[in-house]
């Protein structure tokens, strides 16, 4: 049996007029408020977090970010049991292809919604194992006695280039005119007790540095003490974070 205490929030920060982040815990959808719950799993449990961060740059962010995660949610939910690590990462890939249609379809149909687009970070537990998902530049942190380590790679063009300062200009995401996104789903072998995983949007990272986040988690932060920092220190974008703690 797995425990996990999770903690999550998503805020608008200091100069953006809305909110186009969205977080989702299992069957919640938190924009705008914050949300906590625990979750105990066993081999034959299926569960996923996520974070989306819908494109500031294009037309309706918002919708792309709530329309993907929730997508993904029932999707996630109507899978096959027990699949190994090559077919669930077929079937997600198929889910990828699918939602990446549905998004630029919605564009075609309604010019309000032309060129939306969102990334995605995610932790799935899918029947006794953890998966890592990545679209985009948001990240998934594990934070293992007192060092942060990045599990996810930015897509974007300054980590193509070779350099470490973060920029907005991403190579991939959902939607976003991207005409063949992709997904990096890895599954993570070595869980341990007391990892604490870190989902988030480049509006935590942007704000604060690695130093400052382990810093935080050291300390015991939460979601919330983890977003609260973000926007203290300028908060420029949305601010959205999940924190999970395995027991």
């Amino acid at each position: 049996m797995i425990r996990l205490e999770i903690t999550s929030t998503s805020q608008v920060g200091c100069v953006r007029s809305q909110n186009e982040d969205m977080v989702l815990v299992d069957t919640h959808f938190i924009r705008n408020s914050e949300f906590s719950t625990q979750a105990s799993l066993n081999h034959n449990d299926r569960y996923l977090v996520a974070v989306a961060d819908g494109m500031g740059g294009h037309n309706r962010g918002d919708v792309a970010s709530n329309d993907v995660l929730r997508n993904l949610q029932f999707y996630f939910s109507d899978i096959p049991e027990k699949l190994n690590a090559g077919d669930f990462n077929e079937v997600m890939v198929e889910w990828l292809d699918s939602i990446n249609n549905f998004v630029a379809s919605k564009g075609r149909a309604d010019e309000q919604f032309k060129g939306m687009g969102t990334t995605l970070v995610g932790l799935a537990y899918y029947y006794g194992d953890f998966y890592s998902m990545n679209c985009g530049d948001s990240r998934l942190y594990r934070f293992r006695q007192g060092e942060l380590t990045q599990l996810t790679t930015d897509h974007s063009l300054n980590n193509m280039l070779g350099s470490e300062k973060h920029t907005n200009i991403i190579t991939n995401c959902i939607g976003g005119g991207c005409n063949s996104s992709y997904m990096d789903l890895v599954r993570i072998s070595d869980v341990c007790p007391d990892d604490v995983f870190l989902l988030c949007s480049d509006g935590l990272t942007d704000m604060l540095s690695n130093q400052e986040i382990a810093r935080l988690l050291n300390d015991g932060a939460d979601a919330m003490a983890l977003g609260d920092a973000a926007v203290e220190a300028g908060g420029l974008d949305n601010v959205s974070c999940c924190v999970i703690t395995i027991k």
